[in-house]
């Protein structure tokens, strides 16, 4: 076993040229498993942590690009403080964006219900937890790898974050396959995407994205595998609390409990840099603008819609907004990356192209006796085509971009030569 010291530069051997990366299931897995015996090569310099962060905060210099820049995360939760060091004796282990792409394609495979209201086979829930698990094990591999071999870069957050984004969508309708919660589904990729676009709002203006004592992805995973019984028993003897469905009081529970104060101190902590800073908290807020309405419109194209667009269709929902959703977080992610001036990106608001026409024609069909100017399901798969075709073209413009500014490759450890 090899016992990985972050504070120097490791190679991994022995050497392996990369071929293409394959994207399917199992296939992909064994790419990356060779790729990660491929030597590193590090051409970004380590930055001592700058005085008044957290203890847990380092600053990596990422390269040539300038203005590029990084903050590791502030981790306050109790068991990583138990955990974390066990977690690094590994034999090897795959590029971080591999790393992180990995963990995405696992989830693909987790949707089967047409509607989310019919119950799966057995074999269904069982891949889910495998591959949730093994989704969160990559999540968490791939910052290890990048600091240990030194190659973080703008890449590296923008494929951690991206991918944690898209798997809200995939997240919710797997929950959703299970839970048999139909259109309600959507309600919990709701609640997962708009802490998370705080969070990342919060990162923007702070420099640091602080995971507090109790964290969702970790400590929530210890408590909801309890019986919902055990979990809350105080509340089992009302007589609301018991009439509820299992999806219905987790919805409600997390909502409550933890979208609302989450967002809550996210708001409190940009309203104190802006203010330290004499910034305006107009323009801070001006860049949840493009959110606000993304989530605004659909909820209003669902209300307008005759056809039952959340109950009869809830994949291309969930996976339309969910790429939107990803898009407004990779370009903010950019921004913070490039350190942008504060304020709006009228590039976010592209992601909103799209939903005047959706809007307009599910209108129509309320002035038209319940039949739409176009079929809604064909205005939705539009919807889905044109989130796809949207973010692709931002992922590939972004990759392109820094690898050539910064002489690396996407896949590979190694830097190019010169």
């Amino acid at each position: 076993m090899l016992l990985i010291d972050q504070d120097k530069d490791i190679r991994l051997t022995p050497p392996i040229g990369l071929g293409s990366i394959t994207l399917t299931g199992a296939m992909f897995l064994v790419t990356s498993a060779l790729l990660g015996y491929v030597s590193s090569l590090s051409p970004f310099p380590s930055l001592p942590p700058p005085s008044g962060l957290p203890f847990d905060c380092s600053v990596v210099l990422l390269g040539p690009l300038f203005g590029l820049f990084s903050l590791f995360p502030f981790d306050s939760k109790r068991l990583s403080l138990y955990l974390n060091d066990h977690q690094n004796p590994i034999k090897f282990v795959p590029c971080s964006n591999v790393s992180s792409l990995n963990c995405e394609l696992l989830l693909w495979f987790q949707i089967y219900s047409p509607q989310l209201d019919s119950p799966p086979p057995r074999w269904v829930h069982v891949a889910h937890g495998l591959l949730l698990f093994l989704y969160q094990t990559f999540d968490a591999v791939d910052g290890k790898q990048a600091r240990r071999t030194n190659s973080s870069s703008p890449l590296g957050e923008l494929f951690d974050h991206g991918c944690d984004a898209l798997a809200c969508a995939f997240e919710a309708m797997a929950y959703g396959s299970t839970a048999m919660c139909g259109g309600s589904a959507f309600w919990f990729w709701f609640i997962s995407a708009v802490p998370f676009y705080f969070a990342t709002w919060e990162h923007y203006f702070t420099h640091t994205l602080i995971l507090p004592a109790i964290n969702g992805p970790t400590e929530g995973a210890e408590w909801w595998v309890q019986a919902f019984g055990k979990s809350i028993p105080f509340l089992s003897w009302l007589p609301f609390i018991s009439q509820l469905t299992m999806y219905k009081a987790a919805l409600y529970l997390m909502i409550i409990f933890a979208v609302i104060p989450t967002i809550s101190f996210n708001v409190y902590n940009v309203y104190k840099v802006v203010k330290a800073r004499k910034g305006s908290m107009v323009l801070a807020l001006a860049m949840l603008y493009p959110f606000i309405v993304l989530l605004g419109g659909v909820l209003l194209w669902e209300y307008l819609s005759t056809s039952g667009l959340m109950n009869n269709y809830p994949h291309l929902v969930i996976l339309s907004i969910g790429l939107a959703f990803v898009f407004l977080v990779g370009r903010m992610i950019l921004a913070h990356l490039c350190d942008e001036p504060k304020g709006l990106k009228t590039s976010m608001c592209m992601s909103l192209f799209y939903l005047p026409f959706a809007i307009a024609n599910a209108l129509t069909a309320r002035l038209n006796d319940g039949a739409p100017l176009v079929d809604e399901f064909w205005v939705l798969l539009g919807f889905f085509g044109y989130a796809v075709v949207l973010y692709l073209h931002f992922a590939t413009s972004v990759i392109h971009e820094i690898t050539s500014a910064l002489g690396i490759y996407c896949f590979r450890i190694t830097s190019k030569e010169a």
